[in-house]
């Protein structure tokens, strides 16, 4: 039997559905290292946090709702996103985008802007930029150990993105020659597969 696999161009909401992936990805590393607390508290520098991570709005005696924390931290990680887009000009795997994003999220746009990290993921060394994210392990000058596995947490996603565009790279390029990836490339295939 053939599977017929019919190929459309992404509408605004499958592209608006690819940041949600990514934030889902990014979510799911940021929420365990940040963790989650309705009363506001000095982080390891001083620095007043609520919630998950926020700091935006942050102060002393502060008491939040699970719904103002969940709202907080989707807003918090849009506006990580958003620096992301805006700072690496290239095309990055799921993955890779979400590392990046959960990086922004804790170190803040600016840093990000600045970074190494930035200007290898822009003159297309992927591999280099998250090898970066293992330098990102201070605060207050202070090597921190939350930090070294978070960071490490985050490299080993931001790789797998890459080995993973890099495997369908792999596959895209072993079409036949003179052959295309294009919309009939699963004929090609299946149809090799029964000619053995």
């Amino acid at each position: 039997m053939i599977t017929v696999e019919v190929v459309v161009m992404p509408s605004k909401k499958a592209i608006g559905g690819a940041a949600a992936v990514v934030l889902a990805i990014a979510g799911g590393i940021i929420a365990p290292w940040e963790g989650t607390k309705l009363e506001s508290y000095q982080d390891s520098v001083g620095v007043w946090t609520v919630c998950t991570g926020h700091t935006g709005t942050a102060g002393p005696g502060q008491t939040r709702t699970q719904a103002e924390c969940d709202a907080l931290l989707e807003s918090d990680m849009g506006e990580a996103l958003a620096a992301v887009d805006r700072t690496i000009s290239t095309p990055l795997p799921d993955k890779t985008r979400a590392a990046f994003v959960s990086f922004t999220f804790n170190v803040g746009a600016g840093k990000l802007q600045r970074s190494t990290l930035a200007r290898k993921a822009n003159a297309g060394d992927l591999v280099g930029a998250c090898n970066e994210l293992t330098r990102w392990v201070y605060a207050g000058g202070e090597r921190l150990r939350g930090l070294v596995n978070r960071r490490a947490e985050e490299r080993a996603v931001c790789l797998e993105g890459v080995r993973d565009a890099g495997q369908s790279d792999s596959a895209a390029a072993s079409v036949g020659v003179g052959d295309t990836a294009g919309p009939w490339h699963w004929f090609d295939v299946a149809t090799s597969w029964f000619r053995g």
